[in-house]
Order: structure tokens, then sequence, then C-alpha cells
């Protein structure tokens, strides 16, 4: 196979009809350019150019061979650009992880900028729920604990805090407070949402056991947006993460708790493949949103 950086030196000589003029062009010294010709002589079994007096003159061989190298080296620095791109993430596909409350709040507004910026990109958002990682993500918004975090191949990197607050129906006597202490729910009939075995359910267990008592679950929900049902219609309330409750039902109160449940969020990032400028802009951004929410609208002017 002929080789694309002999066959660049070739065209150069032929453009320039010098191997002086050529090598000024590719910062080379003549003597390497000369080398190259050549090899690629031997390695055709051509006679690419003839001297005259001081110079050269290219062969009817050469002039065939030109046609058809300026092609192929068209085609490689395509093939050249196309691999590039994939190394710096402008093109090709990226796989991000998340829990649902961060795909519906920090995710949009990002994977919008992301699209903007790399349009022959491929976004794959994929739900990592413990225990169910089929897909690995290159990045992944996760809670804070051992099941998530110990990952080989990944390290972590902390975004921020996500306090937990209460939702109550808008009839209910805390629907009036400012703020609550955890012990003020201690009798009250609570809406879980999250699935037992799930570290978010785990946090608010821990925390209230901290306090010395568990919740009395009136009803077992297993997800957010179903608990905050429950609480609309006055079944009980609920403690949830602050993300999880940007947007809640008409009926429904949010009430600060001051010394509530928090939960750790982290970027858990893909180690070992190649870090790319699409994998540092996501990460950039995750790291900005979601210490400052107030900025998840002006993103896409950043």
């Amino acid at each position: 196979m002929l080789d694309p950086h002999r066959l660049g030196v070739f065209q150069s000589v032929m453009v320039t009809g010098s191997v002086q003029e050529a090598a000024d062009n590719l910062r080379m010294t003549p003597s390497a350019v000369s080398q190259h010709i050549a090899a690629l002589q031997r390695q055709t079994g051509l006679d690419l150019f003839d001297r005259v007096g001081r110079g050269i003159v290219p062969t009817a061989a050469a002039e065939a061979l030109i046609a058809q190298a300026e092609t192929v080296l068209q085609q490689w620095h395509r093939l050249d650009d196309c691999v590039a791109d994939l190394r710096d993430g402008r093109t090709g596909r990226l796989v991000l992880g998340y829990f649902p409350s961060a795909g519906s709040t920090l995710l949009p507004s990002i994977v919008r900028q992301i699209t903007a910026e790399f349009p022959d990109l491929v976004v794959e958002l994929v739900l990592t729920e413990v225990g169910a990682r089929s897909t690995i993500p290159d990045i992944d918004v996760a809670m804070d604990h051992t099941e998530n975090t110990r990952r080989p191949g990944y390290r972590k990197v902390p975004l921020t805090e996500d306090p937990y607050i209460l939702a109550v129906h808008h009839e209910h006597p805390l629907a009036r407070r400012r703020a609550v202490t955890l012990t003020d729910l201690k009798g009250e009939g609570w809406v879980s949402n999250d699935s037992f075995a799930n570290p978010g359910h785990r946090i608010v267990l821990a925390a209230c056991a901290a306090k010395g008592f568990a919740p009395r679950f009136t009803v077992q929900a297993q997800d957010h947006h179903s608990a905050l049902g429950f609480v609309a219609a006055g079944v009980g309330i609920t403690v949830l993460p602050r993300l999880a409750a940007r947007i809640i039902p008409d009926g429904v109160v949010r009430v600060r708790i001051t010394d509530p449940p928090v939960r750790q969020l982290v970027a858990m990032v893909r180690e070992g493949g190649v870090r790319n400028a699409v994998a540092d802009r996501v990460l950039d951004l995750l790291v900005r949103l979601s210490r400052h929410p107030s900025r998840r609208q002006q993103v896409q002017r950043s």
C-alpha cells in the first residue's frame, strides 16, 4: 500500500516543480523530500522524474499517478478529519446517564446547548437506575452512594447538594408554615415517592432515624409524580428532593425543612476512553447549572 505521506510529498513536488520549493512548503529539508520521492519510486517501480540540467521534469508516469493521487489524498484528508472529529467528540455518540429528576431539570438545557454546538453529534440518554445499566454511559448524573459511585473505570466529579423539602396539600395546617423541622412531620401520614430499595428512600429513613422516629407510610408510591398526585388529593404528605419538586400540581404547597435529608449529586465520568471537547463541555455545563439553578434558561447564551 502506498504511503499517504509520501504521496503528499510527491504532490507538493509536482505542484511546485521543485524539490527546494516543496521542501520549503512542507517545512522539510530538500534531502528528506528527495528521499521520499526515491522511496516512492522504489515502491511503485516507476521513474517519476527526469533530471534536466539542475532541475527535474515529471515523467508521463508521474502525470498519470498524480491524477489518481490527488483523489486519494482528498479522501485521506476527509478520513483524517473524520478521525479527529470522532476523537474530539464533534461527531459520533455521547451517552448520558441520568435519574428521573435530573432528566427533567438539568439535562434539557444542556442537551439543547450541546446539540447546537455539535450538530453532528448524537446524544443518547439512558435512565440508569441501580442495577439497570445495560448501556455504559460516558457521563452519568447520579446520587453519591456506594452502589452508584464505586465503579471501576469512572472518576467522580461532585456537582451539588440537593436538600429534601416538604410537599403538602394547601389546606393542611403545615402549608401555612414558612419552614418545618423533620420532627414536626413525625405524626403525619406519609406518601413514599421512591422504591424502598433505592438510595433516595434510604436517605430519608436515615435522617428520620437520626431524629428518633420512623415515618408512617400510608401510601407507598414509587415515583415523585405519583406521590405528588396523592398529596394533591389530600391523602398525606411527602418529603422529596428539591430538584424533583420544581414542578408541582395545583393544590400542593412546598415548605422548607430546616434540618432536611440531603442527597449529594455527582457526575460519574468514564475514564479509559479519549477525553473530548463534548464530554468536557457537558461536564462544565453540569457543574455550572447544578450549582446555579437560575442559569438553566440562560445556558444557551453561554
